[in-house]
């Protein structure tokens, strides 16, 4: 992927689950792990508040460096929500345990793809 289109996917990529948080927001509300204070709707707007800031900073190449930084620290932060899910749906039938269990090694591409944007930023 060349730089600049694999810096506007992150941020299209970032900004539409950022939306999605507003829009459908039930689902990332069962990810929230009980041990952070407040309710789950609240981490789940701001969660989705975070997406749509990274999302814009990532698309602006003045914001790039900083923004693409910001999207790999918050692949990093929202891993815990990612194995709550995968224990959460451990039980669950096949197709859904894959799916669980499948994010947990997707948030490694993710970071990387983030810093790789950061990188392709500087230069």
């Amino acid at each position: 992927m060349k730089r600049a289109k694999a810096a506007v996917v992150l941020a299209g990529f970032l900004s539409g689950m950022g939306v999605l948080h507003f829009v459908h927001p039930k689902p990332f509300d069962q990810l929230v792990p009980e041990a952070l204070p407040g309710g789950p709707r609240t981490w789940t707007y701001l969660s989705g508040v975070a997406e749509l800031a990274v999302g814009a900073a990532v698309a602006v190449p003045k914001t790039r460096r900083l923004g693409a930084l910001a999207a790999a620290a918050l692949f990093v932060a929202v891993f815990p929500a990612n194995v709550k899910m995968a224990w959460d749906w451990r039980h669950k039938p096949l197709k859904q345990k894959l799916v669980a269990f499948g994010r947990l090694p997707l948030q490694v591409p993710l970071v990387l793809w983030a810093l790789r944007v950061r990188r392709d930023a500087g230069q």
